[in-house]
């Protein structure tokens, strides 16, 4: 009987322990749920969410001359509609800002997507602009990892 009694003790509190190893690891930062891979080589986007793929969209990225920054970092902020005070007053719909005045938006010469011809923005077409502003905004910038790559 003393066998059992202790063998149910160490149960008890070997669950006690892994429940406190579990709230430990939940305090980590989670995996996010929205990524945003960016591939300059290819110029392209493919946007996943929790593990699966969303979308592959044509983007265009800097030109020559121009710089679009490669790394990861979380979006900071959500603007529906910016305007560049940089380049002319430029519009900039459903611009998703990662890094200073570097933004993923919206452009109107869609038939530059494929190829370079930015400043160094991510240009998507319009209706993919949308869809993932409202997908940030729907996760949250937390949630949401934006990485740029050759």
């Amino acid at each position: 009987m003393k066998k059992l009694l202790a063998l149910f003790v160490g149960l008890i509190m070997l669950a006690g322990a892994s429940a406190g190893i579990e709230g430990a690891t939940a305090k980590t930062k989670p995996a996010p749920e929205v990524e945003i891979l960016v591939d300059i080589s290819n110029q392209t986007m493919t946007v996943d969410v929790n593990g699966w793929t969303y979308g592959r969209w044509k983007v265009s990225t800097a030109r020559d001359g121009y710089y679009t920054p490669r790394g990861s970092w979380r979006p900071f902020m959500l603007k529906k509609m910016h305007y560049s005070r940089k380049y002319d007053n430029s519009p900039m719909p459903n611009s998703i800002f990662f890094l200073g005045g570097y933004a993923i938006h919206a452009t109107y010469y869609i038939n530059q997507l494929g190829r370079p011809a930015s400043h160094g923005c991510i240009r998507l077409h319009p209706q993919n602009a949308a869809k993932l502003y409202s997908l940030v905004q729907k996760h949250g910038l937390k949630s949401t990892r934006i990485t740029i790559s050759n």
